[in-house]
């Protein structure tokens, strides 16, 4: 790859996201903006090899694009329909929205970003649509990068991403921040994309490896652009908290060969300080504001008592396991309590973790998640209950899709007899 392609490419995955976030304020349709974005940038690969990298390369992608968009406008029918029902001059009104297109596209970025990942977040599209309309245009990433990180055919990738921009044309989504209560009901599915992203490169659900570091720096990009963008709502303060605290571990949370390290099992000395720091300092801002913490803010506290902690076992379980039970009360889930039942379990003994897991082990939510036998397995050995354990471990073996997992498990499970 030359240096002139390396330098484009860098200046993509910067200036993409504002590119596209500008365009489709002006035109209204976040599909037309990635196709005048990619117009811009396969110019600049024409261009800039033999020009060199402009002095301002978001500029001169945006003044690309904006050329581009005023082209096709004066190409399309429906331009020619809308003059003819409006009954204006034909050359007048052309000057005229030329001017108009113009000054919209020199206004300050504002809110536009923001618009940007509420439109790629919108309820109406699916969850997996909607994480991959947002590492798509957000994040730059391509749709092979995508269909990798998500083990994921890329034909698969593709056509979530064309019909996920159908749906939105289709609907005359508003291209804007949305406001009162809809900005409530919005936010939290902005928050759970940023989230679902993490945890997939935190722990991958399937294939060969257990940590997709790619995939938790793009949350962490996205949720720190958020932090800065709605400094108001301490959810998401406390997201990017709660990221923060967890990225400090990925260090540590991988053995020399690349097998999984659980977080008892890890060398603090390997956590990441600053991060540890960037997050209590987001979990303090999410404190700073009005309301009590929200599910993202009890996970950060959480986080943060694991981050305190020089050793293991000096742990604060009785803090951890009151706080499961506040995250508890404001978003019940089986998830929820079966990491309640881990936290009992720690702070006092394994029996009371038993009887949360007894409560939930019908749920059919959890029939085939690995983690519930994998939980029950280590209390069970915890009781000296080892012919259990052992069953318990091999069937958690048998149900995780990750390789580097399943090896975890099944070692566990022969420990355990």
């Amino acid at each position: 790859m030359t240096d002139a392609r390396r330098a484009i490419e860098a200046v993509w995955r910067i200036e993409s996201a504002r590119l596209i976030a500008g365009l489709a304020r002006m035109t209204g349709d976040v599909g037309l903006a990635e196709d005048l974005a990619q117009d811009a940038l396969v110019a600049a690969l024409e261009r800039w090899p033999t020009s060199g990298v402009p002095e301002n390369p978001g500029a001169w992608l945006m003044a690309t694009a904006k050329n581009r968009a005023i082209d096709r406008m004066r190409r399309e029918q429906t331009y020619a329909r809308k003059l003819e029902e409006i009954g204006r001059d034909t050359g007048a009104l052309f000057a005229l929205e030329r001017s108009e297109f113009e000054a919209a596209a020199d206004e300050e970025i504002g809110d536009d970003l923001l618009a940007l990942i509420f439109t790629c977040c919108h309820p109406l599209l699916s969850r997996e649509a909607r994480v991959a309309l947002t590492l798509r245009l957000l994040g730059g990433l391509t749709t092979t990068e995508i269909a990798r990180a998500f083990l994921v055919a890329e034909a698969t990738i593709a056509q979530r991403l064309v019909r996920a921009k159908r749906t939105l044309r289709d609907a005359k989504v508003p291209f804007e921040v949305p406001r009162g209560t809809e900005l409530d009901e919005r936010l939290s599915s902005v928050l759970e994309v940023v989230y679902l992203v993490f945890n997939e490169g935190y722990a991958a659900s399937a294939g060969e490896d257990w940590i997709r570091i790619e995939l938790c720096e793009e949350a962490l990009r996205l949720g720190r652009i958020l932090a800065e963008l709605a400094p108001a709502e301490p959810e998401v303060h406390g997201l990017i908290a709660l990221l923060e605290v967890q990225a400090s571990r990925m260090g540590a949370r991988l053995g020399p060969g690349g097998e999984p390290v659980l977080l008892l099992d890890q060398d603090r000395g390997r956590w990441d300080p600053l991060l540890i720091v960037r997050g209590r300092r987001a979990l303090e801002r999410a404190e700073a504001l009005p309301g009590p913490l929200g599910p993202y803010g009890l996970q950060a506290a959480i986080a943060a008592c694991h981050a305190q902690a020089l050793r293991a076992e000096e742990t604060d379980w009785v803090r951890i396991a009151a706080l499961y039970d506040a995250l508890a009360q404001v978003q019940p889930s089986p998830i929820v309590e079966l990491n309640r039942a881990v936290a009992l379990g720690m702070a006092f003994g394994p029996e009371a973790g038993l009887e949360v897991l007894d409560q939930i082990a019908d749920d059919p939510a959890l029939a085939k998640y690995h983690l519930l036998p994998s939980v029950r397995g280590d209390l069970l050995a915890k009781l000296g209950r080892h012919t259990e354990a052992t069953t318990e471990f091999r069937r958690a073996a048998e149900l995780t899709e990750n390789r580097r997992e399943r090896e975890l498990l099944l070692n566990r499970a022969g420990a355990a007899e």
